[in-house]
């Protein structure tokens, strides 16, 4: 271990000891991962929450709200569409809020303050300055708290611990930060009580075999899915949607400003696309319209391709007219929900 990841190592020890977890009055089911990105976490919890809705009880999503310029605990959505700009709430937050109606989105780097941001305002069930009115959801429904890339987040006690590790890249180098693109040591597994593979379809069946091996190294408790990221359909930044049989044999131009583009170049490929070119950006990229010109100019007309969470960042642009998004959706068994939800 070089001396810049054994210095992280260092504090990331000093922060776990000093920290002191505050605990919010209801069910924490936390969603994270071990390394930089690319786990497809965004589409897992867009589908937990909605399953987690479908078995009575009322989700509240607690994000960070990564990249984004306010820190101080706010709603992103009040189950209404967002509330606030993708800049003010990070590209993640803001496509949440776009797809989750009926949800409320709440974000803040203390993600304690944000949960009792949401009972207070939201669910109305913590006092202040008078008695407590629940919401009409409240009343009927349980409230539960989604804690999205909640795993290095030490500081909010949770009910259950969801680890997504991505099967066609599981821990890059098995480096720690910043030699590396892991956020913690491997032994932090022991910590999770659910375990997903994910992009597991991309993956070998002999690949997937040997993450599993090497999981019971650190953690025999936790119980390993395996998860796929489908293709639903294409979209446009006004709302507009065409099948995936648009890219059949199509040439395009791509882009995407993502933590890992070889998976969504492959999805791509894997319905015909023909990529002539692929522009990458740095993940969590917040587009310019020179940007946007820049793309335009290089395409020379080719139909352009790129992320749904790219998309996002694109309001108030003017984009090209022949621009589409690449709506994924989380696919996995009916059995993780149950072992899920039977255990919180």
């Amino acid at each position: 271990m070089g001396l810049l990841s054994t210095l992280y190592k260092l504090g990331l020890s000093c922060h776990q000891f000093l920290v002191k977890p505050e605990k919010l009055p209801e069910k924490v089911i936390s969603v994270g991962n071990l390394t930089l990105g690319g786990t497809g976490k965004t589409p897992a919890v867009i589908s937990l929450v909605r399953e987690a809705k479908k078995r009575g009880f009322m989700p509240c999503v607690l994000t960070r709200g990564y990249k984004s310029k306010t820190k101080d605990a706010c709603f992103v959505s009040k189950g209404d569409g967002p509330v606030i700009s993708a800049t003010e709430a990070g590209d993640e937050a803001f496509l949440m809020a776009e797809l989750l109606k009926g949800i409320p989105i709440v974000k803040g780097s203390k993600r304690y303050e944000a949960g009792f941001l949401a009972m207070k305002e939201y669910f109305r069930t913590i006092e202040l300055n008078g008695p407590a009115l629940p919401t009409p959801d409240a009343r009927s429904l349980t409230p539960l708290f989604i804690l999205d890339d909640g795993f290095q987040h030490w500081a909010l006690q949770r009910d259950m611990n969801i680890v997504l590790i991505d099967a066609t890249n599981p821990f890059g180098n098995g480096k720690l930060l910043p030699e590396g693109p892991l956020r913690e040591p491997l032994d932090g597994l022991n910590r999770a009580d659910i375990i997903v593979l994910t992009k597991s379809d991309m993956a070998t069946e002999e690949s997937v075999s040997d993450i599993r091996e090497k999981i019971k190294k650190y953690n025999l408790r936790a119980t390993v899915f395996s998860a796929s990221h489908k293709p639903l359909e294409l979209i446009t930044i006004n709302g507009s949607v065409r099948t995936l049989d648009f890219l059949s044999k199509k040439k395009v131009y791509a882009f995407a400003g993502i933590a890992n583009t070889l998976s969504f170049e492959s999805l791509l490929r894997a319905h015909g696309a023909q990529i002539v070119q692929f522009r990458n950006y740095r993940d969590h990229y917040f587009y310019k319209q020179k940007d946007m010109d820049d793309i335009k100019q290089d395409a020379l007309g080719l139909d352009i391709i790129t992320t749904e969470k790219d998309l996002v960042k694109l309001r108030g642009l003017q984009v090209p007219e022949n621009m589409y998004a690449l709506r994924i959706e989380f696919s996995i068994t009916d059995d993780f929900y149950d072992d899920l939800f039977r255990r919180l």
